[in-house]
């Protein structure tokens, strides 16, 4: 059991699990805000564009500045719904930095040091050569 334990550790915390679960939690949040957008600036110019295109000659000054109204005051409800979708995803965003990303990348590189100061020190590749040929001199070979 506890060496099944020790390799979902291993799984989870090597196998990049934590960062596929934030990159879908703000993927998810990210999906909202174009939604936010869609709906709240992008169908209520279209709706008014569609209806002064469709009642075309038809309108007259006092109909053209009520147009002009409604899509002043679409705007301005756009423009509010997106600035609290765009504060809700930061928020969001800072939030799981904090409370996933952050513990985890501390966690990741105390366990990189302990596995570091288990096991021998990594010798450098040049390092390696070196020896190589240093040994390969020593006995006379070429």
């Amino acid at each position: 059991m506890k060496k099944l334990l020790s390799e979902f550790r291993e799984f989870a915390l090597k196998g990049n699990v934590i960062d596929l679960a934030v990159g879908v939690v703000i993927g998810a949040a990210f999906g909202t805000l174009v939604d936010g957008v869609v709906k709240g600036i992008i169908e209520p110019v279209v709706a008014i564009i569609q209806k002064t295109i469709t009642k075309g000659a038809e309108l007259d000054a006092a109909a053209l500045e009520a147009q002009g109204k409604a899509l002043q005051d679409a705007l301005v409800n756009g423009g509010v719904s997106l600035g609290s979708a765009i504060f809700r995803f930061l928020i969001l965003a800072a939030v799981v930095f904090f409370v996933f990303v952050k513990p985890m990348n501390k966690l990741r590189s105390m366990m990189e040091k302990k596995a570091d100061a288990t096991g021998e020190p990594e010798v450098p590749a040049d390092v390696k050569l070196l020896a190589e040929i240093r040994d390969l001199l020593k006995s006379g070979k070429s």
